[in-house]
């Protein structure tokens, strides 16, 4: 086998032209919003807000019968209402924020869970929700996808400023007037929008990684915000890209597969990236003698 047909064979098929696009579009978005994840320290609210999406899910899932727009619309409501609900209670109570988080992915999952477990509805089917079903992606699916990426995207695009500020001189942004709560509600929803694009392609127990990992990547060659967003974007496009063929040749689950690849992208950033890597900064340290 020739490396053009190495290349060629996954997307011959329409269904594996889908899973493509699908993966590219979900690293770039997740690349994007990572960004802020990474640069805030809020990869465990990432996690949180992959499982507090669950009783939306389950109860679209259950509803509808398994269609998957109507899984991903409730795992918006879902999605938008838990940040939502999270913000508030950092706001209102003397909470921090992280026990704000701790109190609401505790409630969601186990709502979810307990959803599930009542249900004679539930099938194995309902694992995808779990590990992501992106090979089933269908051209509606991605319709709703893109028109979820372009609501992210374009949101961060316009609020880029607002939210920079919000996100690393918080000072400043009460001197500005600036609707700071809002603004924080409005990075959190578009979090979780982010979290209902991936659950497609790695299942909510991967998504957090999926978010992540790209611009934890990133960091090691960029320092600037927008340029970390570009590059993590890059990052999740390629981890995803990549992992379809892994999971092809080596007969894995996608969601593992994607997710496997980028921590593979992490380790070589983490090793070689140069000035900034492990290796680099150790051949740079002095020898005792």
């Amino acid at each position: 086998m020739d490396l053009l047909q190495l290349l060629t064979d996954p997307i011959s098929q329409p269904i594996m032209q889908r899973v493509m696009v699908a993966v590219l579009l979900t690293g770039i978005v997740s690349g994007v919003v990572g960004a802020y994840v990474v640069t805030r320290g809020m990869a465990f609210l990432g996690d949180a807000l992959a499982h507090t999406i669950l009783p939306g899910v389950a109860i679209s899932y259950i509803a509808s019968g398994g269609n998957t727009q109507a899984v991903l619309a409730g795992g918006i409501i879902a999605g938008v209402l838990s940040a939502i609900v999270i913000s508030l209670l950092g706001r209102v109570s003397e909470l921090s924020e992280d026990t704000a988080i701790g109190i609401v992915f505790a409630g969601a999952l186990a709502l979810g869970i307990g959803i599930i477990s009542s249900s004679r509805a539930f099938t194995t089917d309902f694992t995808h929700l779990f590990m992501g079903n992106i090979l089933g992606v269908s051209n509606e699916d991605l319709g709703l996808m893109f028109a979820i990426g372009a609501v992210v995207l374009v949101g961060t695009l316009i609020l880029y400023k607002e939210f920079l500020i919000v996100s690393f001189d918080p000072t400043l942004a009460e001197a500005l007037h600036m609707p700071t709560n809002r603004l924080s509600i409005g990075l959190l929803v578009l979090m979780a929008l982010t979290v209902v694009i991936a659950l497609q392609a790695v299942g909510i127990a991967l998504v957090a990684g999926m978010i992540v990992i790209p611009s934890a990547t990133a960091r090691y060659f960029v320092k600037r915000l927008h340029h970390l967003m570009i590059v993590g974007a890059v990052i999740g496009a390629l981890g995803g890209v990549l992992g379809i063929y892994v999971s092809w040749y080596l007969n894995i689950a996608p969601s593992a597969a994607i997710v496997l690849t980028l921590v593979i992208l992490f380790a070589l950033a983490f090793l070689f990236a140069p000035r900034r890597g492990y290796v680099w900064q150790a051949m740079r340290r002095p020898v005792n003698t």
